[in-house]
């Protein structure tokens, strides 16, 4: 299978050999492009040096901080190789456009059958997993600007109307470039998926505006400038096997609000018509229902779902597997079984079989989530059919971001990514918190949905407190850090001047233990103080100043100069001491031995005087 299409734009030239008018622009859609990934790059990286230095400040030992800080340090240091891999990749991708056509194939093609997995592959199955799900996540969330640009980008390549679409900006090629760009990161399969989650955010999250500006500048040069897309598919006819027509594309809203919001259902309907078409409760009863079948009532569905709610564990809700539960086979179990008893032809209507199908494949995305833990994901899914409770009985949950069940269970999704120490989640806070939370829903919910609102504020009380203290905890930290590397260089400096200056000149013992015992505790004190106050500069100015006065001086001006000196040296030799707490008796005695020194050199200085004369 071929890896792209062949077609290059870099010469000016379409595939009839003519010059193409559009050659300027597609060289500058490349370098905007590149650009903007590269600025989402920055971002990123920034974002891996945060993720990996909070999980190693809140590792439970030093094995799994050294693991998370040498993570970040190879990161770091291939930064470069990285980014410059993936530029050289675009570039490629520009040159050759990869065709649509073939990903899809090439995608089947390479995927690994469970046959031929092995424990040795295990993480490169999850690291494909990982990647898998970030292609999808990021064709999901760019799908209106994704096909307005590959369409304007093939039209304005001048391909034929036979050929494959092309797009060099596809999220499957990025995602694919960036793995393989990472590919010389030396680092376990956990800490490489964390990468993977930043890429997600930063990049992916953010690679809508890469394509907008592609967009933009194909609009700006005259290509498909009316090109709309809707995100709203036309109703499915029963019984046709015609081909579904082309429709024109125009932007997706990203945040519904008013008449649009209750709108939205019905749109999510439309969509969800095939998967309702395949699901249990459509082949026994399907929506080409029986004249004697019944939709079961709100409140009928309430009670189904009810008994189906399994026992909770009395001490741990974390015990069990890590599974949501298939509700569209157990219910449609249950209206079976109730068939058989009352005589009648129970069903589910299409709107609560939509719901059910969305609360699935909701809690299937959770619990997919490979950065959530398995007690975490435990505890999740228990909520699983208290939230379907929730969207029965109050349609606009999925609508609504504000929605208190919707948030809460965000929160709780939030807080649990990276939280992974199972041996002690029985003392951990935050576990302890989510764990009271969903213990709270599983026995006090009966329909209130009030419920949720007081749990979420409660649960973002503890969220601020807590980052609060871990804030001031890593104040506190950062600051004895600091404190303590500014007192070793104090003291290697200190000892470095007083062993300069007592080996350069010959000392009285009485000055040298001064100056070592006494006097450097001053000079310590004065660097940790001094800010623009010069107390440093002061004291190592009396340590000159004392072996000054204790060198024999024969000018009679530097005697002059001596007598002046001396009473002052002594006075702040003195002040100095008692201020770092010296033993007061021990004082006295100490400037006592070193006035008799003082006045040995002075006398010195006499004779050498005499002398001299």
């Amino acid at each position: 299978m071929k890896q792209g299409s062949g077609v290059s734009y870099i010469h000016g030239s379409s595939e009839d050999g003519h010059p193409n008018p559009f050659a300027a622009v597609l060289s500058n859609i490349q370098d905007s492009a590149t650009l903007g990934i590269m600025r989402l790059m920055h971002g990123m990286f920034d974002g891996i040096d945060d993720s990996f230095f909070e999980l190693a400040n809140g590792a439970r030992n030093n094995n799994e901080q050294n693991r998370y800080f040498e993570a970040m340090r190879e990161v770091r240091i291939k930064r470069k190789g990285i980014e410059t891999l993936l530029q050289q990749e675009l570039a490629r991708l520009f040159t050759s456009p990869p065709e649509l056509r073939a990903t899809t194939a090439r995608a089947a093609q390479e995927e690994p059958s469970l046959e031929s997995l092995t424990l040795v592959q295990n993480d490169a199955l999850e690291e494909s997993v990982a990647i898998t799900s970030m292609i999808s996540k990021a064709r999901a969330n760019c799908m209106g600007s994704l096909l307005q640009f590959q369409t304007r980008f093939s039209y304005a390549l001048k391909l034929p109307a036979e050929a494959p679409r092309v797009n060099p900006l596809e999220p499957e090629s990025l995602c694919k470039a960036f793995a393989s760009a990472c590919g010389n990161l030396d680092v376990d399969i956990r800490e490489k998926l964390i990468i993977y989650k930043q890429f997600d955010r930063y990049v992916l999250g953010n690679f809508n505006q890469v394509l907008e500006e592609g967009n933009r500048l194909l609009v700006h040069a005259g290509v498909l400038p009316h090109l709309k897309y809707s995100a709203t598919k036309a109703p499915v006819t029963p019984k046709t096997s015609a081909p579904p027509t082309e429709r024109p594309v125009e932007p997706a809203i990203a945040a519904p609000s008013g008449t649009e919001q209750e709108n939205l259902f019905p749109q999510i309907q439309e969509l969800l018509g095939a998967l309702r078409a395949t699901s249990p409760a459509s082949a026994h009863h399907g929506y080409s229902i029986p004249v004697a079948a019944q939709p079961i009532s709100d409140q009928d569905l309430l009670s189904l779902l009810s008994q189906l709610q399994p026992a909770r564990p009395v001490d741990n809700l974390a015990e069990g597997p890590v599974q949501a539960i298939d509700l569209r086979s157990a219910i449609t179990h249950l209206l079976e079984d109730q068939a058989k008893k009352s005589g009648t032809t129970p069903t589910l209507n299409e709107a609560d079989e939509d719901l059910i199908n969305l609360v699935s494949m909701l809690f299937d995305f959770i619990l997919d989530d490979y950065n959530l833990s398995a007690p975490v994901q435990v505890l999740i899914s228990r909520l699983q059919i208290p939230i379907l409770k929730v969207v029965i009985k109050d349609k606009h949950f999925f609508s609504k971001a504000t929605h208190p069940a919707r948030k809460l269970l965000n929160s709780l999704a939030k807080a649990g990514i990276g939280w992974s120490d199972i041996s002690e989640q029985k003392r951990d806070k935050l576990y302890e918190q989510m764990h009271s939370i969903v213990l709270r829903i599983l026995d006090e919910f009966h329909g209130d949905i009030s419920l949720f609102e007081e749990l979420h504020q409660q649960f973002s009380d503890f969220l601020a407190r807590e980052e609060r203290k871990a804030s001031l905890v890593e104040q506190r930290t950062r600051e004895a850090e600091e404190g303590r590397v500014r007192s070793q260089r104090a003291q290697l400096l200190v000892d470095q001047i007083l062993n300069e200056r007592t080996q350069a000149h010959p000392l009285p013992a009485i000055a040298v233990d001064l100056l070592r015992n006494g006097w450097s505790r001053v000079m310590f004190l004065a660097y940790l103080r001094d800010d623009a106050t010069h107390q440093w500069e002061d004291t190592v100015r009396v340590v000159d100043d004392l072996i000054w006065c204790l060198q024999p001086h024969a000018d009679q001006e530097h005697r002059q100069r001596w007598v002046q000196m001396v009473p002052q040296l002594l006075k702040v030799l003195r002040a100095g001491l008692q201020e770092v707490s010296y033993s007061s008796s021990r004082l006295d005695q100490m400037l006592l031995d070193l006035k008799k020194a003082l006045t040995e050199a002075f006398k010195q200085q006499s004779i050498s005087a005499a002398d001299k004369e």
